[in-house]
């Protein structure tokens, strides 16, 4: 999800810069209501893992440059899942910052770009699972159908992301339509793959978590409990 250098570029980038501001003030209010509820360690914690695990997906994990930006198996709905919105959301603003700032300098002057795309689906994703999923369902208890719905939506919003940075900075063009539908029919292949890793992870929190209240700390109170 990577935007390429110069998709979009000069003036255009302006854009970027308040959407950028935009949904990190978002994730600063969501990490805000997340420490009155649960308190500011369990959100550090719960964030530091969440970084942890964006990092390794984008600089561990293979990815592949495909037309307008790059495949990455993010595993967003994993963190969402287990860690909540606000750790999440934390986890991609700050994951690819240390990414852009360590490892991937040339990917800094589109991090608004690229931190929109993420954000901007996250928010997309919280909104989705609180319809796909009954208000009194925990999260470790809920369907491989409604998982793959959830997925579907997490790389649907960020391949439309793309598509819409990709146009706005190139144009309609053949070349450029032609090299968005090849980024959007590869990504949309991980779909397949990121419900089988919630079902594993998920699975593995049940075995794992032994009270409610252990659960609530380490992970998503939502994840446990209703």
């Amino acid at each position: 999800m990577h935007i390429e250098a110069g998709v979009v570029d000069g003036a255009k980038m302006i854009l970027s810069y308040g959407t950028g501001a935009a949904v990190i003030g978002a994730t600063a209010k969501v990490a805000w209501d997340n420490i009155k509820e649960n308190g500011l360690i369990s959100l550090i914690l719960k964030s530091i893992i969440a970084i942890a695990i964006v990092f390794s997906c984008f600089e561990v994990l293979p990815h592949y440059p495909i037309g307008v930006s790059e495949v990455h198996l993010i595993l967003g709905t994993t963190i969402y899942l287990v860690f909540g919105l606000a750790p999440a959301a934390i986890g991609l603003t700050l994951g690819l910052l240390v990414q852009g700032l360590f490892f991937a300098q040339f990917d800094l002057p589109q991090y608004g770009i690229n931190v929109t795309t993420l954000l901007a689906s996250m928010f997309a994703l919280d909104f989705a699972a609180k319809k796909i999923i009954p208000k009194g369902v925990a999260y470790k208890d809920i369907s491989y159908s409604q998982l793959l719905k959830l997925s579907v939506i997490w790389e649907g919003s960020i391949v439309s992301w793309v598509a819409f940075w990709a146009f706005y900075g190139q144009g309609f063009g053949a070349e450029n339509i032609q090299n968005v539908l090849s980024f959007g029919s590869a990504y949309m292949g991980v779909v397949i793959i990121e419900p089988l890793v919630d079902m594993a992870v998920l699975a593995a929190v049940k075995a794992y978590t032994k009270t409610k209240d252990e659960c609530a700390y380490l992970f998503d109170k939502q994840l446990c409990r209703a």
